[in-house]
This record gives structure tokens, C-alpha cells and sequence, in this order.
């Protein structure tokens, strides 16, 4: 009996939750600033103080991974600095003079956040820490990330370091496509040694045990930043990206980081799936043509868009081309391009694309013909004899077609 009703409990509790899930409700987190983003798409899904400037803790170490991985320099051997071993904890307690594979390191600076390694990496590449920041933050706005300052590598408190959630999902988009980047972030335990000790470290990231197609990625926390988390899952091909920033502080807020981000990424996988807008190759109109005998020329979407989108979204397409146009009109030719709207906001632009071909037909290209046949039968060569436009439509003969 015991069983039979804690079984009714449990399916009652999952019903409840389930049904939350489902009629769409936002997500109500503590975070001061948080975001939902798909990756192939870049879409914004949800956000909260998206665009808001805010210190990001060590989430900053994945701008720092990324320039690691990207320099190809893994197999070289990184001797630490004496500025590198005096770094604040979190660290590994690098020592100056300690030599270490900067593949190693990486480890270190995933798995378990090691300041230590931050600091020795960004001195390997940049020659200083300065520098090494200074080439992230240029990478940053590359990506489309302008709103973010990296000051150091660690992600440690220091003058105006601070990103968005919006920029952090953007540059945690990218990075997700970096050839070793998820192999890295989901490693669980790591093994190695340098000259001096060895090593061993476990990925602190709980979401990889405690949300289905969890794949990344960092944690972070500073007195000013307080507790945040960038986070990844994939689930039935849909790449989702989480951010939360100042999820809170303590004890509380370190748990809070948690429940902040499973409740925006079940947001995301329970109301949006992919949704194709418009078809490549789909006839999308018909274009009038002049000077010619065709009436019109058909035209097709060059390209597919689509969106992950939720049951109370809509979208619709409208189709910018010229009123008529003048033949010759080729197969392949642009005549205009397509607008996407998701509700009422601009998602994307297709351009259009000529599927079929308007001979040109008129007073001029009839002159043309004629004399250039006449004088290849005469001189027995090919001539191109090209008259200009004016003959087109001569007024005496009053031609519009």
C-alpha cells in the first residue's frame, strides 16, 4: 500500500512539474542578469538584464581557453612565473620555475578554475597578462561581444572587468564551435604532472551530472560578481546556451547558480523546437518583366531560415522587389530579397533569386538581330553590332512591349 501510494505521489509531483513546463511560463530567476540562447541560430530565447554590464568571475575563462586552444600551442612547456605562482586561490599551487605542459594547464583552468594556470597561460601567449587581455577583449568584439572588458584572465575582481549575458552566450556560441572545446569542458577527471609534482582534478561543473545533454561549461564567483554559471546542454539536436550572472552570494547563492540555470534551459527545451520559415528553392513569387515576350519571371528563396520558435510565436515574410523589371533577366539573378519576421522583430534576410530568363525583345534587339545576319551572310564573318538604346523604342513607332 506504502508503495502503491508514493508511486501515485511521485506521478502526481511529475505531472504538476510537467505541466509548468509546458503552458510556457518565463523563467523566474534570482540571477541579476541571465540569458537562453540557441546556438546555431544565435536567437535569443529569454533574458533578464541581457545587455546589462556586469562583473562575470570566472566564466571570463573561457575567452581564455578559447585563445589557448586557437594558438595551437598546446604541446609547448610553460615555465611559471613568479607572478603566475602568487596568483589568489582558486589555484593549483603552481611554483616559480615549475615546468608544466600548457595542455595540462588547460585542465587545471577548466575543470577546477585554477587562477595559477590563468595567469601562466595568458603570460605563455601574450607575453604579459596585459597583453593576453588585451587580445581577448579585441577577440570579444570580433564576435560580436562589444559590451565585454577583460582585464584579467582569471576572471578575477579588477577595474572594469565585466561582460553581459548576452555577450558571455555569445562568445560561449563560438567557443562551442572551437575543434577541442566541449572535449575540454567535459572532461570529468584529469591526471599529469610537470617537472616538480603531480596532478589530479574534477570538473566542479554539476550540470554535466544533473541535466540530460549537459555539455558544458563554467562556473564562477568573486565577492563582487557573486555566483555564476555559463552553461550548455543539447537535446534532439537543439544546442541551448545558459547564463547567469550574480545568481547570489554564500552558501545559498552557490546552489542558486544551479537552480537558476536548470530552470531557464527546461524553459527552453520544453517550449521551443525548430521551425522552418521559408524553403530553399521555394517559389516565393512571380516578377513582371518588360521589353520582352515573357509576362513574368519566377523567383525562389536562395537559402532556408529557421528558427527555434515556441507554439505562441508567429512569423511571417515580406517580399521586397522592384514593381516590374526591364528584361534581359538571366537565371540566377538577384531581384530583390525576402524579410523574415518572428511577431513583429526582423530574423532574417533572404535573397531572391531568378529561376527563370527573359530574352530582351523590342525595336533595338530585332535591329540587331536582323543587320548583325545580314552582314555574317555578307563579310562571311561574326559580327556584334550593338545599337544604342535609343533605338529601343523609337517614338515613331509608339512600341511599350
Amino acid at each position: 500500500m506504502k508503495k502503491f501510494l508514493s508511486f501515485i505521489l511521485l506521478s502526481a509531483i511529475f505531472s504538476v512539474a510537467f505541466s509548468v513546463l509546458v503552458k510556457g511560463e518565463k523563467p523566474d530567476v534570482n540571477a541579476h542578469g541571465a540569458i537562453l540562447m540557441e546556438a546555431e541560430t544565435g536567437r535569443i530565447l529569454w533574458g533578464k538584464n541581457e545587455h546589462t554590464p556586469l562583473p562575470m568571475a570566472s566564466t571570463t575563462k573561457i575567452m581564455t581557453a578559447v585563445l589557448a586552444i586557437e594558438s595551437g600551442r598546446m604541446n609547448e612547456t610553460v615555465t611559471v612565473s613568479k607572478r603566475a605562482a602568487a596568483a589568489p586561490k582558486v589555484k593549483m599551487n603552481l611554483t616559480a620555475g615549475e615546468e608544466i605542459r600548457l595542455s595540462n594547464l588547460m585542465l587545471a583552468l577548466m575543470l577546477e578554475s585554477s587562477n595559477d594556470a590563468a595567469v601562466a597561460i595568458a603570460e605563455h601567449l601574450g607575453g604579459t597578462v596585459e597583453e593576453f587581455c588585451r587580445l581577448m577583449t579585441e577577440k570579444a568584439h570580433e564576435l560580436g561581444a562589444v559590451n565585454t572588458i577583460f582585464e584579467t584572465a582569471s576572471g578575477l575582481d579588477a577595474g572594469n572587468h565585466s561582460s553581459t549575458p548576452y555577450d558571455l552566450a555569445i562568445i560561449t556560441r563560438y567557443a562551442l564551435n572551437v575543434p577541442g572545446f566541449i572535449e575540454l569542458t567535459n572532461t570529468r577527471d584529469a591526471n599529469f604532472s610537470s617537472n616538480k609534482r603531480s596532478y589530479s582534478f574534477h570538473n566542479k561543473n554539476r550540470l554535466l551530472n544533473e541535466f540530460p545533454g549537459a555539455n558544458g561549461v563554467k562556473t564562477g564567483f568573486t565577492g563582487k560578481a557573486g555566483h555564476c554559471f555559463v552553461g550548455a546542454a543539447k537535446q534532439d539536436g537543439m544546442q541551448l546556451i545558459s547564463v547567469v550572472l550574480a545568481s547570489g552570494w554564500g552558501t545559498e547563492g552557490r546552489n542558486q547558480k544551479w537552480v537558476d540555470t536548470k530552470e531557464i534551459l527546461h524553459y527552453g527545451f520544453a517550449n521551443f523546437e525548430f521551425e522552418t520559415l521559408v524553403s530553399k528553392a521555394e517559389t516565393a513569387g512571380f516578377m513582371p518583366v518588360t521589353r520582352t515576350r515573357s509576362e513574368d519571371v519566377p523567383f525562389v528563396y536562395e537559402n532556408s531560415v529557421q528558427a527555434p520558435m515556441s507554439k505562441e510565436e508567429s512569423f511571417s515574410v515580406e517580399i521586397d522587389t522592384p514593381t516590374t523589371l526591364q528584361a534581359p533577366i538571366n537565371i540566377g539573378d538577384a531581384l530583390g530579397v525576402a524579410k523574415v519576421y518572428i511577431n513583429s522583430d526582423l530574423y532574417a534576410t533572404v535573397p531572391l533569386i531568378a529561376t527563370g530568363e527573359a530574352i530582351r525583345h523590342d525595336f533595338k534587339t530585332s535591329l540587331e538581330k536582323v543587320l548583325n545576319t545580314y552582314f555574317s551572310f555578307v563579310t562571311k564573318t561574326q559580327p556584334d553590332i550593338i545599337l544604342p538604346e535609343y533605338f529601343a523604342f523609337p517614338q515613331f513607332l509608339n512600341i511599350e512591349n
